[in-house]
């Protein structure tokens, strides 16, 4: 088959797939709970007559299309859950659940994979395509559990995509090397003394404290990283005290670092724990610092990343694929990367005109151009038969 036919093809399957995102976008599931998600996952699996395992790495689906001669284990994956997020798109398939909402896209990103498989199915392959339908990847958690309970085992190389609604829907856009940052998560914990807030001499005030390890974290970006080196330290929450009158007697605090590169991830620890234990000593505070690692620096490795490019360009030209700028946002793709070689790249779904202006993930009235799923499905597709095809002299 034509890698070119899978455009037509998608097309033909275009209405099953909107529909089937548009039922997973009514009702939304949160990470660790998407058991309704997995199930309409399963039913479509099993109508292509596809073998699957469910509950591997929580809620998430392996599902497996092997060919009738021997050859790689191609990888592709998507990601199912939803966010924590009241939703304001006005789409009159909006989320039933309030609260909760696809916000980042996994809906599409499901039926996209679904897509794949369906165009893959009665195609006759020499090899076999792992397809990974992945829980909990809002909350970093879904794919080190899977490769836990074995979701790579044998696999050559893993394939994935994310839509961007800042890309105009029928671009891709690809990077070579470091695409997505790490993220890790810091909570901190500071114990003072409580006391009358009109007679602070008689208490210790973790607030104060708080507000000044919060500007110190701020040095580590602007005196001692090399500003060749991105790095992103952010606090998010501060939750300290009840009454105006009042000095509390703790204060807590979250965070998360980004990085860009592997080496300036593990060196983060040392710095953050050394500013927040002297600035906390200084103010006569007890301060506990938990230092939680989540996912590396996601990396594309070359020869995949230079087969995705060789299918964009012969499925949609190459003037309709662009370099993906870098970007400190995270994704557990990365996870899979650490084991095996693989690609991830960036799907557009955004309007076909002035996409730099669409509501960006994570955005209340974020909305995605559904051009975008019969498209996702065919590039997954033709990227796990181009590989198979290139892959048959080693096997």
């Amino acid at each position: 088959m034509r890698l070119s036919s899978f455009v037509h093809a998608g097309k033909q399957i275009e209405a099953e797939l909107i529909a089937f995102r548009r039922e997973l976008h009514r009702y939304p599931e949160l990470s660790l709970q998407e058991s309704e998600t997995a199930a309409k996952v399963a039913q479509r699996l099993g109508e292509l007559g596809i073998d699957f395992r469910s509950r591997v790495g929580g809620n998430g689906i392996v599902a497996e299309l092997t060919g009738e001669q021997p050859g790689p284990v191609i990888a592709l994956r998507a990601d199912m859950d939803a966010l924590p997020i009241h939703e304001e798109s006005g789409l009159e398939f909006a989320s039933t659940r309030p609260g909760i909402m696809h916000a980042c896209g996994h809906d599409a990103h499901t039926a996209i994979l679904l897509g794949a498989a369906e165009l893959l199915a009665d195609k006759k392959i020499k090899g076999t395509v792992r397809f990974l339908f992945q829980a909990a990847e809002e909350i970093n958690a879904g794919a080190k559990a899977m490769v836990e309970q074995g979701a790579l085992e044998g696999v050559d190389e893993i394939y994935g995509l994310h839509n961007l609604p800042t890309l105009s829907a029928g671009l891709a856009a690809t990077r070579y090397g470091s695409l997505m940052g790490s993220v890790d998560r810091i909570e901190i914990h500071l114990e003072g003394r409580g006391g009358h807030g009109a007679i602070p001499d008689q208490a210790v005030d973790p607030v104060v404290c708080a507000a000044n390890i919060i500007m110190a974290l701020q040095s580590i970006v602007s005196r001692e990283v090399s500003p060749f080196d991105p790095v992103v330290v952010t606090i998010g929450s501060i939750k300290s005290g009840e009454a105006n009158n009042v000095i509390p007697h703790y204060a807590d605090m979250t965070g998360t670092i980004r990085t860009f590169d592997a080496k300036m991830q593990k060196q983060m620890p040392e710095r953050i724990e050394r500013i927040v234990k002297q600035i906390a000593a200084g103010h006569k505070c007890q301060a506990e610092l938990k230092y939680i690692g989540q996912t590396p620096v996601l990396i594309n490795d070359e020869e995949c990343n230079r087969h995705v490019e060789q299918v964009i360009d012969q499925m949609i030209g190459s003037e309709r694929r662009v370099e993906a700028p870098p970007t400190l946002a995270g994704e557990d793709f990365s996870v899979y990367l650490q084991h095996v070689p693989g690609c991830f790249f960036w799907l557009g779904s955004g309007p076909a005109v002035d996409a730099s202006s669409a509501y960006g993930l994570h955005h209340p009235k974020y909305r995605l151009n559904e051009d975008c799923i019969p498209l996702g499905a065919a590039l997954l597709a033709a990227v796990a038969q181009h590989r198979l095809a290139v892959n048959e002299h080693t096997v």
